[in-house]
């Protein structure tokens, strides 16, 4: 399987997980939350998957994770969910990656 299929699979993965606690949750504009949602956790997943860096891919996971994260978590003040979910999905896709 190449990379861009892993990080496709992986991607869509943690977006739907980012998602689904969404569905019972109220928000002015929920589509557009839910869709921006799992827009930033699909690029989380598939960025980590295939891009190299010279470092365990668990910590890659996390670092990328947590990076891209920050501006979600800033806008929408929601630190704990938002850069939680960022990191420990970040790490899990980490471990998939080479």
């Amino acid at each position: 399987m190449t990379n861009i299929v892993k990080g496709l699979i992986v991607g869509t993965v943690l977006g739907l997980v980012s998602v689904i606690p969404m569905v019972s949750m109220t928000f002015e504009d929920k589509a557009r939350a839910m869709t921006a949602s799992f827009i930033s956790r699909f690029a989380i997943g598939f960025i980590i998957i295939n891009m190299e860096l010279p470092m365990p891919g668990w910590i890659k996971g996390g670092l990328i994770g947590l990076v891209l994260s920050l501006p979600d978590a800033l806008v929408t003040k929601q630190y704990t969910p938002i850069l939680g979910l960022g990191m420990i999905g970040g790490v899990i896709c980490g471990f998939f990656s080479k």
